[in-house]
């Protein structure tokens, strides 16, 4: 695969970077959302009264059920979605989430109906990530990919590292129960105004435009649309069937789904692994949970930038899982509250250099006409088996042990497999 097409743009020619500013805001109310449970798991088990194996097993559930839901829907929904508008069909899942949110105040009473609460919460957010892959790959050029993915990625990484320093006070202060609807407003009336005001399906449709942009952002991506055609492929197969059939697609879903073990192991479990394992009290945990998360969006600025300045993004994930998996073996080992707040931030940095890589890599990989699609395929099924693994694995181990640090020490696993199949992509892509 030859390496994408180099041209200049004037500097003034910015208007596409606009957009992921504008997308970041809208993953980051998204991850807010998302992340709201598990922060405030804590406080839930204390006022059901659950022990640590309850916690374990009722806590694989709330969390595991959300990504079966939300997989699903990344795999069935994108296509409607794109099809539908990817604008549109963003504005309507923005409204549907941040209104079952909300719901949660009044019926999130019993574990059965946060259960029902969190499957509809999955299928709500599902198509938000292809939706965006769409938006990317209309308005950005290959070379440009990993900086606009990375834009909106801050999103994600500000709403996890923010999440606790907002949820935490605000559940502390009026309950976890009632914080649920605070956040669904504010969510709302957040992203909407922005989206419908600044974003546009593709870039012919922003009045701010200028058409020089437009010519520029066309003319480079069917430059290297033909470019990275291999010269041996079945000119019979249709669009779909170029990435069903490429080896190369179903690693990089392999490989995302170790990833979202990894990621959504510590994200899901991480407060409750502070709280019970590590003994810090819940309205302390913001600060700590804060800390290790913001280090992720420095990984996540310097990945990126590194990333678009190599054009090896395959071998700089499999590096960054390399370190992430002792870092994490040794946070557990530290009774130092200090040293365990380091291990994590530093697990969490290397472990950007995937997320920071993953969609350019994905979008490189699919053809033009079926992004939001291809992505929804690998989405879907790296979270169902990624976030699913990471919620179930464990909380089961928790549950049949009791032992909160050999559920964290399944990641360290997880992150060896994916630095291995990150090598083994870099050889068949070189990118």
């Amino acid at each position: 695969m030859s390496a994408p097409l180099k041209l200049e743009i004037p500097p003034n020619l910015r208007i596409r970077w606009l957009i992921p500013p504008v997308l970041a805001v809208t993953i980051f109310v998204n991850l807010l959302i998302r992340n709201s449970l598990p922060l405030m798991l804590p406080q839930i088990a204390q006022d059901f009264g659950w022990s640590d194996r309850q916690l374990g097993s009722n806590g694989e559930l709330l969390l595991g059920v959300f990504f079966i839901s939300y997989s699903l829907a990344n795999m069935a929904l994108s296509p409607i979605a794109e099809r539908f508008g990817a604008k549109r069909s963003l504005v309507v899942a923005i409204i549907a989430f941040c209104g079952l949110t909300m719901l949660c105040t009044p019926f999130g009473t019993s574990l059965t109906a946060l259960i029902i609460l969190r499957l509809l919460l999955g299928l709500t957010q599902g198509i938000h990530i292809p939706i965006l892959s769409v938006f990317i790959s209309r308005w950005f050029p290959l070379q440009e990919r990993s900086r606009a993915n990375g834009l909106w990625s801050l999103g994600l990484m500000i709403a996890v590292s923010a999440a606790p320093l907002i949820l935490v006070p605000i559940a502390n202060g009026i309950g976890w129960q009632l914080a649920f609807t605070v956040i669904g407003v504010i969510s709302l009336l957040l992203a909407l105004p922005l989206l419908w005001k600044l974003v546009y399906d593709q870039p012919h449709q922003h009045p701010w435009i200028d058409p020089r942009e437009i010519d520029y952002i066309q003319s480079v991506n069917q430059a290297n649309r033909i470019e990275s055609v291999p010269p041996t492929t079945n000119q019979r197969l249709n669009r779909t069937q170029l990435f069903i059939h490429d080896r190369r697609f179903w690693l990089a879903t392999l490989g995302g789904s170790l990833n979202n073990f990894c990621t959504f192991g510590i994200l899901n479990w991480l407060p409750v692994y502070l709280n019970r394992a590590k003994g810090i009290d819940f309205e302390r945990l913001g600060w700590p949970l804060a800390l290790v998360y913001a280090v992720g969006i420095i990984g996540l600025i310097v990945m990126a930038i590194v990333g678009d300045r190599l054009q090896k993004r395959s071998l700089l994930a499999a590096l960054g899982f390399c370190v992430a998996g002792p870092m994490i073996y040794l946070a557990t080992t530290s009774q130092t509250i200090g040293w365990v707040v380091f291990f994590f931030a530093s697990a969490v940095f290397c472990q950007s250099a995937y997320l920071a890589q993953e969609y350019a890599l994905i979008q490189r990989l699919l053809p033009a006409t079926q992004i939001g699609t291809g992505t929804g395929i690998y989405n879907g099924l790296a979270v169902l088996f990624g976030g699913v693994g990471g919620s179930f694995i464990p909380g089961t181990i928790v549950a049949s042990t009791g032992n909160f640090d050999l559920g964290m020490l399944s990641i360290v696993g997880g992150a060896g497999l994916a630095a291995l199949i990150m090598f083994v992509l870099f050889r068949l892509t070189r990118y």
